[in-house]
């Protein structure tokens, strides 16, 4: 049976945590590393952490350069077979989630996300859904998997680029598609997702990061074509859900 690295960044997360650490700690699979890397919070985020000791395998508080930068230094402290990066707000979406997909020899599992509100409504699914199936191509059409909902391989995790300050999960997970022999759909929810990211909080700057990502990876010509329907479907669904 492998064993998975749970990875959480927080900053000044009080309000949130706690749900997030209970998700992980309610999971009645128990061969999880958990990791916490805080950005120095000055609220009582810590606190919370330390009320937690005994699940919490390791953490560390200091300052960073950002959300990417946190990452990378979780991903360096892992040291299971798999990442999963749920961070302060979100949850596994069961308590049963983790043993009903991590016995498997896949390269990556992935599923789809719920979105909540700070108090943990659940406001419904995300715009974007997950494939049948999935490769490195898939996300000519949007980020179709949420980071959320993304398990991989930490064999074949490089860092993330911090060239890009809001989507460089979306390059991430194609770097990481890209090096993978089997990606696996687990056919569940995998988790909820708190809705507001640094992403959505930056909308503009982020849609201008992907753009030049999905260049890179897939080309100017395909990008172009490709972002025609994207951005028909986005506004559509704005329109109908006053969310995106």
């Amino acid at each position: 049976m492998a064993r998975l690295s749970i990875i959480t960044i927080t900053f000044n997360a009080e309000a949130t945590l706690e749900r997030t650490i209970e998700s992980i700690e309610n999971q009645d699979f128990k061969d999880i590393e958990y990791i916490i890397v805080d950005g120095r919070s000055t609220d009582g985020t810590m606190a919370i952490v330390h009320r937690h000791e005994a699940i919490v395998s390791k953490w560390v508080s200091e300052p960073d350069k950002g959300l990417y930068d946190a990452m990378n230094k979780g991903l360096r402290m892992a040291t299971g077979d798999y990442v999963w990066f749920i961070n302060a707000g979100d949850e596994i979406a069961e308590p049963s989630t983790v043993s009903r997909f991590i016995n498997t020899d896949a390269d990556i599992i992935y599923g789809d996300t719920i979105m909540t509100d700070m108090d943990g409504n659940v406001i419904g699914n995300r715009r974007l859904t997950p494939p049948e199936k999935l490769d490195w191509k898939s996300f000519k059409d949007g980020m179709l998997v949420s980071h959320q909902a993304f398990v991989a391989r930490r064999s074949l995790c490089g860092e993330y680029d911090l060239n890009f300050r809001f989507s460089a999960d979306f390059d991430w997970c194609i770097r990481i598609m890209k090096k993978s022999s089997e990606i696996k759909n687990s056919h569940m929810t995998l988790a909820r997702f708190l809705d507001g990211g640094i992403t959505k909080q930056n909308i503009i700057p982020g849609l201008r990061e992907r753009f030049r990502i999905m260049m890179h990876h897939y080309g100017l010509l395909s990008t172009v074509m490709h972002h025609i329907p994207i951005a028909i479907k986005f506004f559509a669904f704005w329109i109908s859900k006053g969310r995106f």
